[in-house]
């Protein structure tokens, strides 16, 4: 039997909600363990279209002990916020270091562009952020995969984002019974 995973998702003010929130659902259907890490330093996170959310648990509690990944939702100025946080620049650049999953999303490419971590690699972005993927191979595909940095271009591309994550985690055929369970039809066949 698989071992479960355990992925930290970290919430920023002003993060896109649907970008943060269909990943945690989706990994939490596929059984995935999954940690919403507020930076706010409180549990209750405002997203950019006024969406409050109630964080697991704080940075300042301690991250990473047990994480697989770690994902970053865009939105404004949620993604902003993620990029000027040097805890969370760390943390990305360790788990990409250590081979672990670091995943983002819309906007949030461009703080692992701020990194350093995309040197050579194939991601993608939310129209207008491309510059900021330093170094990056940047395509327009709706999800980017490499290696252990998986990037996508925003809210629309949510679900086959989190369904990659899934696939990546566990295994395409789960990911490919999950979409089939919420009518995602789109997914890869």
């Amino acid at each position: 039997m698989q071992e479960s995973k355990k992925i930290g998702v970290f919430l920023a003010e002003g993060f896109e909600e649907i970008e943060g929130l269909a990943v945690v659902d989706l990994l939490r259907r596929a059984g995935i363990c999954v940690e919403m890490i507020s930076i706010t330093g409180q549990k209750e996170v405002k997203g950019s279209h006024n969406i409050t959310v109630l964080a697991d648990c704080l940075y300042e509690e301690g991250i990473g002990e047990g994480l697989d990944g770690i994902v970053l939702p865009g939105g404004m100025p949620g993604t902003r916020n993620l990029g000027n946080h040097a805890g969370v620049i760390g943390v990305v650049r360790a788990f990409a270091a250590a081979g672990k999953l670091v995943a983002a999303i819309c906007a949030a490419p461009s703080v692992l562009g701020k990194a350093g971590i995309l040197a050579g690699k194939q991601a993608a972005c939310y129209p207008g952020f491309e510059e900021e993927l330093e170094g990056a191979n940047v395509g327009y595909e709706e999800v980017a995969e490499d290696g252990n940095i998986i990037t996508s271009r925003g809210m629309g591309t949510a679900i086959p984002f989190a369904l990659t994550l899934v696939s990546y985690l566990t295994t395409e055929q789960k990911a490919k019974e999950l979409a089939d369970a919420v009518i995602f039809q789109n997914w890869k066949v």
